[in-house]
């Protein structure tokens, strides 16, 4: 009987850890689903505003060449090693050897203003959501920028100066350099210039002393763009088309081919008129398959070369997080290049640099 009574207690008790267990493993489930962010399809305004806080008040042409290489992450984190592997090259020299390396031309752009192709880089995260918004909401994207211009000129702190030329067309607000053949890149606090607090984006880390702690905007030292107007990639191919909502380059509206993002318009476009025309801006990354969108621009990509880049979509809304990815681009500029950085670093506004 006592045996028969210790095999039942026995019983009940395995019993009882069972059923313990298989509750606490559908409650952490439970609790794990919670914790999932929701994957918001397209920013809201405020989510595109602080998006865009860190550069907004740069020269236009620079606010194009960023935009359209934020949809080229590998490639950044790729032509960043490159330069610190071969600081010794200036001037021209270092436009030919730029000329040869088979990133897309806005990344090999980027070189022209190399502290702000460092902080693209460091700062990969905020890049790659870049890049993704603006692959899929290219007017939300330009109309914050405005937005912020906006908003910085009203504080008294957005105006021409002997660095840059600041003028008013129409509805938009056009910022250039004052000379020709010298970069002037802004520096500023993103979250305090525009005459009420932003909230800083999600990781963002300031590098010390490489960011404009004063009220309103500074310059530092100007870089100089002549070496690279020789080259179809060079600064003066590169400007933001304002009224139609896109990135020219040469002229013609810039088509992204990277491979890192979907253009979720385009497959809805698609889904809904299978078979027929196909509306949206297209992104023709490698193994998609996605015809052009017909459009009457002509597509600049094509002398670019072949490009690196991981295949998958990197949504920048879930929970602003690209971790995975971003950490496979920086590990793979790692291993191609032999180098590093320690840390995220923040966003470098500009000079320091000199005359390249």
């Amino acid at each position: 009987m006592n045996r028969c009574k210790r095999i039942l207690c026995q019983f009940l008790a395995g019993l009882i850890v069972l059923v313990t267990c298989s509750g606490g493993l559908v409650l952490a489930q439970d609790q794990a689903t919670e914790a999932t962010p929701t994957i918001s399809a397209k920013p809201t305004k405020q989510q595109l505003q602080q998006l865009v806080a860190p550069i907004a008040l740069y020269p236009d042409s620079l606010v194009a060449q960023m935009l359209a290489a934020s949809t080229y992450p590998a490639e950044i984190v790729e032509a960043d090693r490159w330069l610190q592997a071969n600081p010794d090259l200036k001037g021209d020299q270092l436009a030919q050897a730029v000329n040869q390396q088979p990133w897309d031309p806005s990344v090999k752009g980027l070189t022209e203003t190399p502290s702000v192709l460092e902080n693209m880089d460091k700062n990969l995260s905020w890049t790659s959501s870049l890049g993704d918004a603006y692959i899929n909401d290219q007017k939300g994207v330009m109309d914050a920028i405005q937005q912020m211009r906006k908003d910085a000129k009203k504080t008294g702190h957005l105006e021409s100066n002997s660095q840059e030329k600041v003028t008013d067309q129409g509805h938009d607000i056009i910022i250039e350099p004052a000379t020709t053949n010298i970069v002037y890149v802004p520096e500023y606090d993103p979250w305090l210039v525009y005459g009420y607090p932003v909230a800083p984006w999600p990781g963002w880390y300031w590098y010390p002393g490489l960011y404009w702690t004063e009220p309103g905007i500074g310059f530092g030292v100007g870089f100089g763009v002549g070496f690279f107007s020789g080259f179809g990639w060079g600064w003066h191919r590169w400007q933001p088309d304002w009224h139609h909502n896109y990135i020219a380059f040469d002229r013609n509206r810039y088509i992204s081919h990277s491979p890192a993002f979907v253009d979720h318009n385009y497959y809805a476009n698609r889904a809904r008129n299978f078979g027929g025309q196909h509306g949206g801006n297209a992104i023709h990354g490698s193994g998609l398959g996605a015809p052009h969108t017909g459009n009457t621009f002509h597509d600049q990509h094509g002398f670019a070369g072949p490009h690196a880049g991981t295949g998958g979509h990197m949504d920048a809304f879930g929970g602003f997080g690209n971790g995975g990815e971003v950490r496979g681009y920086s590990a793979r500029g790692f291993s191609s290049m032999g180098g590093f950085h320690g840390g995220m670093g923040g966003f470098h506004g500009g000079g320091g640099g000199g005359h390249r």
